[in-house]
């Protein structure tokens, strides 16, 4: 059920500056980058952590400076991640602490181990989160993956469903992918918003009354509403339509300053400007 603004009657939810209500996770799963070779790969990696509320960064055996010139760079703000990276000399050692873990890869394995889409293994680290049990996600090399033996220390294969045609992922884009499967298996939020700004807040039900009436008048002066039996059914649908446009505060003011210029604009044939009558413009 999503939360509705104080005197909407709509469905729709609301959030100001196009913001969705996104947080992170408690005990969020380990990345661990097997034998890393680039700089900027650790460096988009740990940008990927950040985004998505990843926190512990493993680097098994790299091969490069993960706070050198080029990651830190690369990392674009997140080179606290960096500089709170810990190296080991294999993948058993960055494990050893670990309860549950996972190996992201594509390639096919002849072995038995479960495989779960990127967003099912997301719920299941939720579910182990949730428990608090220590969780890590291996990735592997740039080039070759990871290697059959690392996978079999994982209790779970974890593959993104892509393009059978062309499915391989630079190391940083899958860190973000499985990221944001963990971060969005977390969201409680509406999955759709009207934004608005301080000075566009949504308009009230008191607000788009005082519209209608507004135009409906006018449009009984202009001669539209002019049968009488048909002026209740056609305000409805007026009303329906100006309803679905969910106007702000501000567009209801700008609708009644457009409303009185039709009828008081600038030209000889218009009745002269009545006392009190004010267009009001963004």
């Amino acid at each position: 059920m999503t939360k509705v603004a104080p005197g909407q009657t709509q469905s729709t939810s609301y959030a100001e500056k196009a913001r969705l209500p996104a947080k992170p996770g408690k005990n969020p799963p380990a990345v661990i980058l097997v034998e890393p070779h680039l700089g900027e790969n650790m460096g988009t990696a740990a940008r990927a952590m950040m985004n998505t509320g990843l926190e512990d960064l493993r680097l098994v055996d790299p091969k490069n400076d993960w706070l050198g010139e080029r990651a830190i760079a690369a990392s674009s703000g997140a080179d606290r991640i960096l500089h709170a990276a810990r190296r080991f000399d294999s993948v058993r050692e960055a494990i050893e602490d670990l309860e549950i873990v996972y190996a992201a890869t594509a390639r096919q394995r002849d072995m038995v181990k479960p495989l779960m889409t990127g967003r099912t293994a997301a719920s299941d680290m939720r579910a182990h989160a949730a428990a608090e049990r220590k969780m890590g996600i291996l990735f592997g090399r740039e080039r070759d993956g990871l290697a059959n033996d690392e996978i079999s220390l994982a209790n779970t294969i974890v593959e993104v469903p892509l393009n059978p045609e062309h499915s391989s992922l630079n190391l940083a884009q899958a860190v973000l992918i499985i990221g944001y499967e963990w971060f969005q298996a977390g969201y409680d939020g509406p999955d759709t918003l009207v934004t608005y700004n301080k000075a566009r807040r949504p308009a009230v039900q008191k607000m788009l009354q005082g519209l209608f009436e507004h135009l409906e008048q006018e449009l009984v002066n202009c001669g539209f509403l002019r049968i009488d039996e048909k002026r209740p059914s056609m305000m409805v649908n007026i009303r329906n339509l100006l309803q679905r446009a969910e106007l702000t505060e501000q567009e209801v003011r700008t609708l009644h300053g457009v409303i009185t210029e039709l009828r008081y604009g600038r030209r000889d044939d218009r009745p002269k400007r009545q006392p009190g009558h004010k267009v009001d413009s963004d």
